[in-house]
């Protein structure tokens, strides 16, 4: 595994969004809203805690639990990246802003 940092993220991610736009005009006429955008990460994120529970023994899901809730971190944060983009945010920026306010809070 190659380490990506969060400008090759944002790259990428944009690119795979972009694909889902034309999937979502071609199934339903228009791309899906900020909006939509944002309930799809909260569904995504609710699922990332029940799988956490799951890898930590407080929920029975079965075996694919790990597989899963590696698919849906990655997703998380892909879907993390594509609402900033969206909103006129840069992912970097606000990351950055979000590390160093947070350290400086803690010293």
């Amino acid at each position: 595994m190659k380490d990506l940092d969060l400008k090759q993220i944002k790259e990428r991610s944009v690119k795979i969004r972009q694909s889902y736009h034309k999937l979502e005009k071609q199934h339903h006429g228009s791309e899906w809203t900020v909006e939509e955008d944002a309930l799809a990460f909260l569904t995504d994120a609710g699922l990332v805690g029940r799988l956490a529970m799951s890898q930590q023994g407080r929920w029975p899901k079965g075996a694919q639990t790990v597989p899963e809730l590696e698919h849906k971190l990655g997703e998380c944060i892909w879907w993390l990246t594509i609402l900033a983009e969206r909103m006129g945010l840069d992912i970097n920026d606000v990351t950055e802003k979000f590390l160093t306010k947070t350290e400086k809070l803690l010293e």
